[in-house]
C-alpha cells in the first residue's frame, strides 16, 4: 500500500532511474545524495524488493524497478493533473455560478454586463441563470439552490450568513398609461403621484412584508398614499400601469421598454432612487463564484452606482 509520502518517493525514484546515478539525480532534486540513498531505500522496504542494480560505476532497474518507472511516471502525472485541475478550480477558471435574478438587473444591463465579463475573462465557467422573486434569493443562497442573487434592496431582512453590496442606484421615474392625466406634463412631483392609486413592486409574496417604495413616500415625505396593487414581478408593474390601473415608479433605465399604451414621466425628486443589490454567501469558498463576485465588483468600481450608498436602504431611497 503506497502511503502520502511516497509521491515525493516516487519522484526521487523516477530522477534515480532516468539519470542513471544517484548524485546526478540528487544535483536535480536540489538534495544531498545521502538523502537520497535513504528515501530510495525507504521505498524498496516499503515495496519489499530492490528496486534497482547497484555498482560502482552505474545504476540500473531491476525488473521490478522497470514495472514500477511505468507506473510511477503514471502516478505523478496524475498527481500534476489532479493539481492543476484545483488550482484552476481555486482561481475560479473552472466550476459552476448558479444566478438568481430580480427583473430590474435585467432591464437596467447590470447582469448582462457581468456575465459578459465571466465569459470574457473565464471561458469554461459554466452558468445558470433563474428568475426569482427577490423575498426567495437568500434563502435559495443559503439552500444552495443558488450562489448569487439580484435583487431590489425593498425591505430585506438578511440572513448573518449572507453578504449585500449595493452595485446599482437609479433614479425613479413614473409609469403610466399614455391617456393618464398626468401624461401631459414634463415631470410629475411625488405629491402629485402620491394622490393616484399605486402599483407597488413588491419583494415579498404580494404581502407589505418590508419598506417599498410607498412606505417611503409616507416615510420620508409624510404623503398619505393609496396602494392599487402589490405584485412581485418587474412586467406585471409595467402591465398594470399601461392598463390604466394606477401610476408605478419604476428605476429609470426601464423607459427603454417599450410596452403598448405605456409612457414614462421623470420625478421632479432626484434624491428618490432605486436601488439593486448584489446577495451572496458571506463565507463563500467557491473559485468560480468568488471570480464571479470579484468582477462584479469591479465594474461597480468602475462604473459606480450614481448615489453611493450602504447596502441596507439609504434615506430617501427607493427599492425596485
Amino acid at each position: 500500500m503506497i502511503n502520502l509520502m511516497d509521491l515525493r518517493h516516487l519522484r526521487y525514484f523516477v530522477a534515480v532511474a532516468e539519470t542513471g546515478h544517484f548524485g546526478r539525480a540528487a544535483e536535480q532534486l536540489h538534495i544531498v545524495q545521502p538523502a537520497l540513498s535513504m528515501q530510495i531505500r525507504a521505498l524498496e522496504e516499503e515495496i519489499g524488493g530492490a528496486l534497482f542494480m547497484r555498482t560502482s560505476r552505474k545504476v540500473a532497474l531491476t525488473e521490478a524497478g522497470a514495472l514500477l518507472l511505468v507506473e510511477a511516471r503514471r502516478t505523478l502525472a496524475q498527481a500534476e493533473r489532479a493539481k492543476a485541475i484545483v488550482q484552476r478550480s481555486l482561481r475560479g477558471e473552472t466550476g459552476n455560478v448558479k444566478v438568481g435574478f430580480a427583473g430590474n438587473a435585467v432591464l437596467t444591463g447590470t447582469l448582462m454586463n457581468d456575465l459578459r465579463a465571466l465569459q470574457q475573462n473565464y471561458p469554461a465557467v459554466q452558468l445558470d441563470l433563474v428568475e426569482m422573486a427577490p423575498h426567495r434569493q437568500g434563502e435559495a443562497i443559503l439552500a444552495g439552490e443558488i450562489d448569487v442573487g439580484y435583487c431590489p434592496s425593498q425591505g430585506l431582512v438578511l440572513d448573518p450568513q449572507l453578504r449585500a453590496e449595493k452595485i446599482g442606484a437609479w433614479p425613479m421615474m413614473a409609469a403610466l398609461a399614455d391617456t393618464h392625466a398626468l401624461a401631459s406634463k414634463k415631470r410629475v412631483s411625488l405629491k402629485a403621484l402620491a394622490a393616484q392609486p399605486l402599483i407597488v413592486y413588491s419583494a415579498g409574496n404580494g404581502k407589505d412584508t418590508g419598506e417599498d417604495s410607498a412606505a417611503l413616500l409616507r416615510r420620508q415625505y409624510g404623503f398619505d398614499v393609496n396602494v392599487a396593487h402589490r405584485v412581485s414581478s418587474t412586467l406585471s408593474v409595467l402591465a398594470l400601469a399601461a392598463a390604466g390601473l394606477g401610476v408605478a415608479l419604476v428605476p429609470a433605465p426601464l423607459d427603454q421598454v417599450t410596452i403598448p399604451n405605456l409612457t414614462y414621466r421623470p420625478i421632479v425628486e432626484k434624491e428618490f432612487q432605486a436601488d439593486l443589490l448584489l446577495i451572496s454567501r458571506a463565507d463563500e469558498t467557491d473559485g468560480a463564484v468568488r471570480a464571479f463576485l470579484a468582477l462584479a465588483r469591479r465594474r461597480q468600481e468602475v462604473t459606480p452606482p450614481q448615489r453611493r450608498g450602504r447596502t441596507t436602504r439609504a434615506r430617501g431611497t427607493s427599492t425596485y
